[in-house]
């Protein structure tokens, strides 16, 4: 398949991690890499590495796509964007990472084919992937955990000794660039609003999040209305379901405590909800993604118990950070979007939350709407703070409500050597806000159902700057003072 390279020039569209990753692996093969990126710094930083390069001027110029025998894309360029759209009107073929990853693969080209477990949804796709590696690890199967993840699957695929089986949690773009992938067992575990923008509507992103539902085995979320009824959708040999409640025949779920098997096997136990990190139903819904996954390709349930004991959520995914007089602290910066941000909510009985950020478009109105009997107050930051203040007027008005916006409009400004100090600054103060609404039994959340890029560098630094204005409390921030 890979043969129509040998000698020719392949288009590297985007100098990021991924597009790094390709490198050697098309010289491998005996083609040439040639490198296109938008940013200046990028191109001379593959340029100075010993790279072909060209600008995306001249690659739109007459017959400037001619030398190309293929383009491979990095995940975030639209399918709009002029290099591809140009390829593709001129005939070359534009694929993404994943799908040139995944007919490497196939070509044997460093090892035996492996088996792919793909994990993709809205939420939850990150700690699935890391379950799903912990119950592998635990059945003592050689795996890794790649692909949105973190570490590109060339890269996995490259190790020496090599894996057997990969993790591969897959983000909506990949699986539009990755026709081809063809995994032992893939899951959807959710489809909410998000990146409606690069999709270009919601059937349009959930079509790619089915793609994962292609192989032998297809597995949906079944107590996500969208993901439920991509199963009447699935292309794969076998769809089976998970529900965080007592599953029928062919299902996984939860029967007193337990997670159960009843789609591999007659009934099996596989763990015990209270062994699950996280806590809550998304945590559980996530450790049942991984059974199911694990479960497919004959992993014994005790390996599945074995791996979820010892899976611990990552830092800023529902990570609780301390208790200080009888209030939990919990770190869910990942709650990037409405969907996570209402599963991070309803895993606490009281909540003072602290939410804002970019929206990207998103609503929040459901949310709301939802969460409110489980809300002490709010504390709001970030641009959209303001759409989610006049949704929870509508739905939640005896809530109280604080909006302390991006940084000067928070009274802080003139005190701020930088943007980052300011975020952190405001940071502070929304944590000691919260931390004064809150009082033994509630628990303070940051879940901000928005994109961190207003304020903070990514969701990363807006979840350490949580965690230090959380460990700089002590007892007489909390309650008693109206949050003021």
């Amino acid at each position: 398949m890979l043969e129509f390279l040998r000698g020719r020039d392949v288009l590297v569209a985007g100098w990021g991690i991924s597009g790094r990753s390709l490198i050697d692996p098309l010289r491998d093969i005996g083609a040439t890499p040639v490198v296109t990126d938008a940013g200046a710094k990028a191109m001379a930083e593959a340029a100075e590495l010993g790279l072909d390069t060209a600008t995306g001027e001249s690659l739109l110029e007459p017959g400037g796509l001619d030398r190309f025998a293929l383009v491979i894309t990095s995940p975030g360029w639209r399918p709009d964007s002029p290099v591809l759209a140009t390829a593709v009107a001129e005939g070359v073929p534009v694929w993404g990472d994943v799908e040139f990853a995944w007919w490497v693969d196939q070509a044997r080209l460093y090892g035996p084919v492996r088996k792919w477990l793909v994990i993709t949804g809205t939420n939850g796709k990150t700690t699935t992937t890391q379950m799903t590696h912990a119950i592998l690890r635990a059945a003592g199967i050689a795996s890794v955990a790649c692909g949105n993840i973190g570490l590109p699957i060339l890269d996995a695929l490259r190790r020496t000794p090599g894996p057997q089986v990969l993790a591969v949690e897959l983000s909506s773009f990949q699986l539009h660039w990755a026709p081809s992938v063809r995994p032992e067992a893939g899951v959807v575990l959710n489809v909410a609003e998000d990146h409606l923008d690069w999709h270009g509507g919601l059937d349009a992103y959930a079509a790619a999040k089915a793609r994962a539902l292609m192989g032998r085995v297809g597995v949906v979320g079944l107590d996500d209305p969208v993901a439920a009824a991509l199963a009447r959708r699935s292309r794969a040999r076998r769809t089976v379901g998970f529900r965080v409640g007592v599953p029928a025949d062919g299902e996984l779920g939860v029967v007193d405590g337990k997670l159960l098997d009843r789609a591999f096997t007659k009934a099996a136990i596989l763990a015990e909800v209270r062994d699950i990190s996280p806590p809550g139903p998304a945590g559980v819904a996530d450790a049942l993604a991984a059974a199911a996954l694990t479960r497919s390709i004959d992993v014994a349930p005790q390996f599945v118990k074995e791996g979820l004991q010892e899976h611990k959520v990552g830092p800023h995914r529902a990570a609780s950070v301390r208790e200080l007089s009888g209030v939990e602290f919990v770190d869910d910066s990942k709650a990037t979007n409405p969907h996570a941000a209402r599963c991070s909510i309803q895993a606490h009985a009281q909540v003072v939350w602290i939410a804002g950020g970019l929206l990207k478009g998103a609503h929040v109105d459901d949310l709301v709407e939802e969460v409110a009997e489980r809300l002490v107050a709010v504390v709001l930051l970030g641009k959209d703070a303001p759409v989610i203040a006049a949704a929870l007027a509508r739905h939640a008005p005896d809530v109280p409500v604080v909006e302390l916006g991006s940084g000067d409009d928070a009274g802080m400004g003139a005190e701020l050597t930088s943007e980052i100090d300011g975020a952190d600054a405001v940071m502070a103060r929304a944590v000691r806000i919260a931390a004064g609404y809150a009082t033994n039994g509630d628990t303070v959340l940051l879940a901000p159902a928005a994109a961190s890029l207003d304020m903070f560098a990514d969701y990363t630094h807006r979840g350490r700057s949580f965690v230090a204005a959380v460990q700089a409390l002590d007892e007489g921030d909390i309650g008693g003072t109206g949050g003021q």
